[in-house]
């Protein structure tokens, strides 16, 4: 029975293509999956959809299983739970994917999304609640999933301030478009609990420009569109800095950065005041939002500098992140 033999592995293929995306997405990757396994077509996805009070085109949910676009509005995000029970996957499986951030926002690095990767202190549940209201307000500036941006190299650098609370952090990006005319990228900072986003700032401060800025008291998050002086060409490379100022919570206690899916080098530099310097720091990474963290890993602080880092030459899926103690 060959036929049946190699019929049974191409089905057990599909279903570990698919457990292995709904552990580690990104959102797009693991909705294609789910798709295949279940061997519906769109249009059938559609229909069972719309026997759940959701409206969603078939080209929709084309362009969210290519990554082309990310479910957004609230009812986009109906969708997906309605999706999770057409596809007999697991409650909020596909929702968790859409809530883990990396330059959050993940999606892809580099994208509107993968710009915020603040979780200290913050529950799974929260970060859920986040992700919805981030989507809300890129959706409010009209942010595709794919913001036609690859990142190659990101060096960030986090300022903890005398009363140990985070003070704010600076980034440098160099990109390289992957479609004409991208002239923009839009960032998105997450603070500690407690924190309060009408006392946060948005600096541009090489090659870019600062343009429309959202906040959401309730999450603590500030999305900021930044600008380009250049509409840039498929394959022109890009390198722009900014920062945001926080210092609005108290003591944190750790920085995340999220990635959706791999990338280019990461660099993460932690700096302390010098009357806020902990006694120890360690590197972890971490599968998804809702995973148990590992790869723990003890981080020298400089005494001079007061500074720790890590550097990941090339990003996977996932998070990654510094935690320190204080006592």
């Amino acid at each position: 029975m060959p036929h049946a033999t190699q019929h049974a592995d191409a089905a057990d293929a599909v279903t570990e293509d698919l457990d292995t995306a709904l552990r580690g997405g990104p959102f797009h990757v693991a909705l294609r999956a789910a798709i295949a396994a279940r061997g519906l077509p769109l249009q059938r996805v559609q229909h069972h959809l719309s026997r759940h009070g959701v409206k969603v085109g078939v080209t929709s949910l084309s362009y969210w299983q290519q990554g082309a676009r990310r479910p957004q509005r609230p009812e986009s995000l109906r969708a997906v739970r309605a999706l999770e029970e057409i596809l007999r996957l697991p409650d909020e499986s596909l929702i968790r994917l859409l809530a883990e951030s990396d330059e959050a926002h993940g999606g892809h690095v580099g994208q509107p999304g993968a710009a915020g990767g603040r979780t200290a202190g913050r529950s799974y549940r929260s970060l859920l609640q986040a992700s919805g209201i981030l989507e809300q307000l890129l959706g409010e500036l009209e942010c595709p999933l794919d913001g036609g941006l690859h990142t190659l190299g990101h060096h960030e650098r986090v300022r903890i301030g005398a009363r140990r609370e985070l003070l704010g952090r600076e980034s440098q990006h160099i990109v390289r478009a992957h479609r004409d005319g991208v002239d923009r990228f839009v960032a998105v900072h997450h603070g500690d609990p407690g924190c309060a986003p009408e006392g946060m700032t948005v600096h541009a401060l090489e090659n870019c420009r600062a343009g429309r800025v959202r906040r959401h008291h309730g999450a603590g998050v500030l999305v900021a569109e930044l600008l380009f002086d250049t509409r840039l060409r498929a394959g022109d490379t890009f390198l722009f800095r900014y920062g945001f100022e926080d210092g609005t919570a108290d003591a944190s206690t750790e920085y995340v950065r999220g990635f959706g899916a791999a990338g280019g080098q990461y660099a993460l530099q932690i700096r302390f005041d010098e009357l806020a310097v902990p006694v120890r720091c360690h590197r972890f990474t971490q599968h998804s939002a809702a995973a148990p963290r590992g790869g723990r890993q003890e981080l020298p602080l400089s005494g001079r500098h007061r500074s720790v880092h890590l550097v990941e030459p090339r990003v996977r899926s996932g998070m990654v992140g510094i935690g320190w103690d204080w006592e």
